[in-house]
């Protein structure tokens, strides 16, 4: 149950020095930050999770939509609610390595996504882009995934910035049924 609200500040004995913020805990979000289910090395069998995600039921796997070359999932760590990427079914590593089906499959896709984000949430915009190794930012440099982080007006504010937390306001699940069911059909 949530905490009564009130105007005055609730001094939190224990968790360090009192002040005057209230606190959102994200326990969850320690398993990214330690690292958790991260390959162990480059290779498929190095517990790659874009190479197992596929094994799953779309909804075990939060996945949106199947195709010949590559699936659409949603992001475990998202920057905004409906964030998704497109991944490869073949392990690779760099963008060069697709072959021509899998490079149209994987642009099909991004603009299934786009259709989809704005059928289901109002998208005003969106962030699209690929991370091409750890140096550039890949949390998972060797499967290829592109991301399609959508966006609206204003839904930059103080929590990222002061508190480090995302506010996403929908379960996992519940975003990847409405997205899914907003997919475009061909």
């Amino acid at each position: 149950m949530l905490a009564r609200m009130t105007s005055e500040p609730e001094q939190q004995i224990g968790v360090g020095t009192p002040d005057a913020f209230q606190r959102l805990w994200t326990p969850h979000r320690m398993a990214y930050i330690q690292g958790e289910n991260k390959p162990t090395g480059p290779g498929a069998g190095d517990g790659c999770p874009f190479c197992s995600i596929p094994e799953k039921s779309d909804e075990d796997g939060l996945i949106l939509a199947r195709g010949r070359h590559v699936y659409a999932v949603l992001n475990l760590y998202p920057y905004n609610g409906g964030h998704l990427m497109v991944v490869p079914f073949r392990h690779v590593a760099d963008y060069t390595e697709l072959d021509a089906a899998e490079t149209v499959e994987l642009a099909e896709f991004t603009k299934a996504a786009m259709v989809a984000l704005r059928t289901a949430s109002g998208a005003h915009g969106f962030n699209i882009g690929l991370n091409q190794g750890a140096s550039a930012g890949a949390g998972i440099a060797a499967h290829l995934h592109q991301h399609v982080v959508p966006r609206w007006g204003g839904d930059t504010n103080f929590m990222p910035v002061v508190g480090h937390t995302k506010v996403l306001p929908q379960l996992l699940a519940d975003t990847r049924r409405m997205l899914a069911d907003a997919w475009p059909r061909a």
